[in-house]
C-alpha cells in the first residue's frame, strides 16, 4: 500500500491553506530547506508565514498545485513578491514568457526591487524590440533617461549588415526553394553571397515606385511612392529586425511621391514631393505625422540627407530655373535657409553625411561658367559614377576618385562599415543591355573595391544598412 500523501496546513493571518508536502518541496527552495534543515518546525504538519500578501501567497501556491498561474497586472507586485520569498524560481522563469507591452514596464521595475537579473535583462531586450511602441506608453516615459537609452542602444548591438529590397528574381541568389519569391535580402560578406531575409512584403508596398525610405533607431521605413497606374499613396510601413517582421505604421497627410524622407533625431521628415513643397514631421512617440515649415520653392530632382541635426537640400529645378542653392532646415527653429550658393548644378545624386562632410554620389553635375554677357551656360558632364564631398563647416567641395563606371538612373546607396556601398541598374536603349553595379567606395582611402555577386532585381531597388539579430 501507498502511504497518504502527506498535507501541509500553510497558516497566514486568520487563512489557512492546505498543501501537498512532496509538491511544496518540488516547487519551492524555501520548503524544501525546510524539511530538510532537521529543525523542530520541519517535523509538523503546518508552517506559519508572515509578512506576504494574501493575494501573493494565493497565486503562488495555486501555482505549486496546478503548475499554472494568472499573471495579472494588479497582482503582479504580489506574485513576485511571494514567489522571491518563497524561491519559487519556476515562476520566476514562467515570468519570462509572460513578459508584453502592457506589463513590461512593471516587470522591469520589480525585478530591480526584487534582484532577478534573468528578468530584467528580458524587459530591456523586450522593450528594446518593440522600441517605438513603446515610446508611446505613458510608464515607459517614466523611466529613467539613461535606462530608455540603454534600450535603444540594444537595438543598435548585433550584426551591421546590408539589406537590399527589390523585385528579386533568383540569379545570383543562394535560396534553397527556388519556387519562392523573397522581397528582401542580407549580404553575406564573408561568404560574399546574397541571402533570405524576409519575404512577403505588405501586398500594398509592392510594385510601388517613387518611394521614400529612411532608417531610424534601427527600423526601415518605406513611405509613400506611386503604383504602377501613377496613382500617388500614403501609406507608411517599417521593417523591425529584431523581430523580422513589417508593421503600418500612421500614412502621411499627404500622398506624395519622389520625395526624401530623413530620419533626424529621433524623428522622420518627408520633404517634398512631385509638385509639393511641403514637409511633413514623423513622431515615433505619438505614431503621427504634423506639417512642418515648407520648402521655399517645391523642387524637382532633388537631393537631400541630414548633417549634424540638420537637413541639408541641393540641387533640382523650381518651375523656373535650375536651384543652385544649398538649403538647411533647422528643426529647432523649424526654418528654412539658403545655406550656401554652388557654382554647380547638381540633380538626382544620393547623398549621406559622415560627421560634418555630406557626400554625393552619381547623378549628374553641370559645371555653370560666366559669360561675357553675364549669363552663366552649363558646361555637360557624363553620367560616370562620382562622389563629391561637401564640408558644411568650411564649405569645401571635394571630387573625389572617380569610377568608370555609369552612374544610372536606378541607383542607390547606403553608408556601411566604412564606406559607401552602391548598387545600380540601368538598361540602355535601343539594345536593351543590362549594366549592372555593385561597388563599395571607401571614405577613408578614397578607394573603390567592386563585388561580383549583384542579385537580379527589378527596378525597385533599395539598398540600406541594419543591425540584425545574432541569432538570424
Amino acid at each position: 500500500m501507498t502511504s497518504p500523501e502527506q498535507i501541509i496546513e500553510i497558516v497566514m493571518d486568520d487563512k489557512t491553506y492546505n498543501v501537498s508536502k512532496s509538491k511544496l518541496i518540488e516547487k519551492s527552495d524555501y520548503f524544501r530547506a525546510l524539511y530538510s534543515s532537521g529543525m523542530r518546525e520541519s517535523a509538523e504538519d503546518s508552517v506559519r508565514l508572515r509578512g506576504l500578501s494574501a493575494p501573493g501567497l494565493e497565486l503562488v501556491l495555486e501555482f505549486i498545485n496546478t503548475s499554472k498561474v494568472q499573471v495579472d497586472n494588479e497582482t503582479l507586485e504580489d506574485l513576485i513578491e511571494t514567489a522571491s520569498f518563497l524561491q519559487v524560481t519556476s515562476i520566476l522563469k514562467l515570468l519570462l514568457s509572460e513578459i508584453k507591452q502592457e506589463n513590461c514596464v512593471e516587470l522591469f521595475k520589480l525585478s530591480e526591487v526584487y534582484g532577478m537579473h534573468e528578468l530584467r535583462r528580458a524587459c530591456l531586450k523586450f522593450m528594446s524590440c518593440y522600441y517605438h511602441p513603446m515610446l508611446r506608453r505613458p510608464e515607459f516615459r517614466m523611466l529613467a533617461a539613461n535606462v530608455r537609452e540603454q534600450i535603444r542602444d540594444i537595438r543598435l548591438k548585433g550584426t551591421a549588415t546590408l539589406v537590399a529590397i527589390g523585385d528579386f528574381t533568383h540569379t545570383c541568389l543562394d535560396l534553397a526553394n527556388q519556387d519562392e519569391p523573397w522581397s528582401m535580402l542580407r549580404y553575406g560578406e564573408v561568404e560574399q553571397r546574397w541571402k533570405p531575409l524576409a519575404s512577403n512584403l505588405p501586398q500594398d508596398m509592392i510594385n510601388v515606385r517613387g518611394y521614400g525610405s529612411a532608417v531610424l533607431d534601427n527600423y526601415l521605413f518605406i513611405v509613400g511612392g506611386y503604383r504602377m497606374t501613377s496613382q500617388e499613396i500614403s501609406a507608411a510601413h517599417c521593417y523591425n529586425p529584431s523581430k523580422n517582421e513589417w508593421n503600418q505604421v500612421a500614412s502621411l497627410n499627404q500622398k506624395r511621391s519622389n520625395f526624401k524622407l530623413l530620419a533626424v533625431s529621433g524623428k522622420l521628415y518627408a520633404v517634398g514631393g512631385h509638385c509639393l513643397g511641403t514637409v511633413e514631421c514623423y513622431s515615433p512617440e505619438q505614431d503621427w505625422w504634423t506639417c512642418v515649415a515648407p520648402l521655399p520653392d517645391p523642387l524637382a530632382e532633388f537631393s537631400a540627407c541630414e548633417c549634424q541635426g540638420m537637413i541639408y537640400v541641393m540641387g533640382g529645378y523650381t518651375s523656373k530655373d535650375r536651384n543652385t542653392n544649398v538649403l538647411r532646415y533647422c528643426p529647432a527653429s523649424d526654418a528654412w535657409s539658403v545655406f550656401h550658393s554652388c557654382s554647380a548644378h547638381v540633380r538626382k545624386q544620393q547623398m549621406l553625411s559622415v560627421e560634418d562632410t555630406i557626400y554625393l554620389v552619381g547623378g549628374y553635375t553641370h559645371e555653370l561658367e560666366a559669360r561675357e554677357s553675364g549669363r552663366r551656360r552649363l558646361s555637360q558632364t557624363e553620367d560616370m559614377l562620382t562622389v563629391q564631398s561637401y564640408n558644411v563647416q568650411t564649405g569645401e567641395w571635394l571630387q573625389l576618385k572617380e569610377n568608370t563606371s555609369k552612374s544610372g538612373p536606378n541607383l542607390t546607396c547606403t553608408l556601411h562599415n566604412d564606406g559607401i556601398y552602391i548598387m545600380s541598374r540601368d538598361v540602355s536603349l535601343p539594345t536593351s543591355q543590362e549594366h549592372r553595379v555593385f561597388l563599395k567606395y571607401n571614405i577613408f582611402s578614397d578607394a573603390w573595391e567592386a563585388f561580383r555577386r549583384f542579385p537580379a532585381l527589378g527596378q525597385n531597388m533599395l539598398l540600406c544598412s541594419l543591425y540584425l539579430p545574432n541569432v538570424l
